[in-house]
């Protein structure tokens, strides 16, 4: 959900279970405007676009953030936006960020295709992996680790930024797994524009892990809801396309591959 992109109606994709209770209603969202709410969280950053517009990624290692395919096409032209026309604002706050870089590659989902139409088999797989020019060595960043296995009914919480609260990231410790399947999760968090890209964290033994992306807003019955990118089989696709075997072939404005071969996980980290 960059900046301009249109919501979706979630009736079109068939996710008919009820909500749940009340009892399981959503916390309030939350901005992290000082450095003792941020804490932990500065992995969490910016992904600016130099013609305007953002998205959130997070890092899953020192390098290499995790967002959503969409944001890495131009909505006009349907054509992959410039790596060089891109930049990384960690853990940005009031105007200041702990680390900015620039966007060295990336790689989206193989089988994701950009369209402004939006349905299960694109959120599914609206996954990219995004490199940063320079590894980002800093006591207070630590990326995160990622995780799968989501179910109807689980805790999770989200960390974004979107539009009139782009300066500063928001929390929202928990909402909850409304349905899951096919790799897209539909969720209670409070989402908006500008927070596509941005983690869903569900909290593992030593920590929050990622477990799905932000891919769309919805509405359903009148309540808003968030869809996601579910991380399984199509987050191992991702780290296929980005492994040292197929990494030589990348240069650029990034470029889309076949999945060959896995690749490794990340560091964990407690807020």
């Amino acid at each position: 959900m960059r900046i301009g992109l249109t919501a979706l109606t979630l009736a079109a994709l068939a996710l008919a279970a009820p909500l749940l209770a009340q009892d399981k209603a959503p916390s309030a969202l939350n901005a992290l405007e000082t450095a003792d709410e941020t804490r932990g969280w500065e992995a969490v950053g910016r992904l600016n676009f130099r013609r305007g517009g953002f998205c959130t990624a997070a890092l899953i290692s020192e390098r290499i953030a995790l967002t959503a395919a969409h944001c890495l096409f131009d909505r006009h032209t349907g054509r992959r936006i410039d790596d060089r026309d891109m930049e990384f604002a960690a853990g940005l706050r009031r105007g200041r960020a702990e680390a900015y870089r620039d966007i060295r590659r990336s790689v989206v989902h193989p089988e994701y295709e950009f369209s402004e139409e939006v349905d299960t088999h694109r959120v599914s797989r609206d996954l990219a992996l995004i490199e940063l020019d320079r590894p980002i060595r800093n006591y207070r960043i630590s990326p995160f680790d990622t995780g799968t296995g989501l179910s109807r009914g689980d805790a999770v919480g989200v960390v974004s930024y979107a539009e009139d609260r782009e300066e500063a990231p928001s929390l929202q410790e928990t909402c909850h797994v409304l349905e899951q399947g096919s790799g897209v999760a539909m969720l209670s968090c409070d989402v908006d524009f500008g927070a596509s890209g941005a983690p869903i964290f569900r909290m593992g033994k030593t920590g929050p892990e990622i477990v799905a992306v932000v891919s769309a807003k919805a509405e359903r019955d009148g309540d808003r809801v968030a869809l996601a990118s579910a991380f399984g089989a199509r987050l191992t696709q991702l780290h296929a396309a980005w492994s040292p075997q197929t990494s030589r072939k990348l240069h650029g404005g990034g470029a889309r591959l076949n999945a060959t071969t896995s690749s490794g996980g990340a560091k964990f980290i407690k807020p």
